[in-house]
């Protein structure tokens, strides 16, 4: 290869490698869930989260805010199945501290769909507790997280 060739192969590179630096340093406060910092929550999924005094127990969105995809995937995790991906009712770590602090293997992951995409999408249920007592909706791929009623889902 020429000189020419392996100068664009490695601009390629050092812009790759800058652009996962960024995006993983990126912050995201108002819109997570850290386990020592305020809950948030919101009326709906697509409005920017409140801060809430963490005494407070947080309010739980209208399920008229969330997907028909996401009423769907709940149903789903009421019956126990049938679930159209195998990572489906695996346990999500929380790697990102995102959610409160529990236990490994309290929370558990759920796709849901995305109308037109070819793969799993980035909109997930977060299951917490067995039975689950607990329900989180993101649709970022876990940036962000609002906690949802799933029995008013399911009306």
């Amino acid at each position: 290869m020429t000189r020419r060739t392996w100068f664009w192969i490695g601009l390629l590179l050092l812009a790759f490698v800058a652009g996962n630096w960024f995006a993983s340093h990126r912050t995201t406060s108002n819109a997570t869930i850290p386990a020592a910092s305020p809950t948030t929550t919101s009326a709906s999924p697509r409005e920017a989260p409140v801060p809430l005094p963490r005494s407070e127990p947080a309010p739980l969105p209208d399920a008229s805010g969330l997907p028909a995809e996401a009423r769907d995937t709940l149903a789903s995790i009421a019956r126990g199945g049938p679930f159209e991906h195998r990572q489906d009712g695996s346990v999500f770590q929380n790697r990102e501290h995102r959610l409160p602090e529990r236990p490994r293997g309290f929370y558990r992951e759920y796709t849901v769909e995305t109308p037109g995409s070819d793969d799993r999408g980035a909109r997930r249920i977060v299951t917490g507790g067995d039975p689950p007592s607990e329900y989180w909706y993101s649709d970022d791929h876990y940036r962000s997280f609002r906690r949802i009623d799933a029995q008013g889902a399911l009306q």
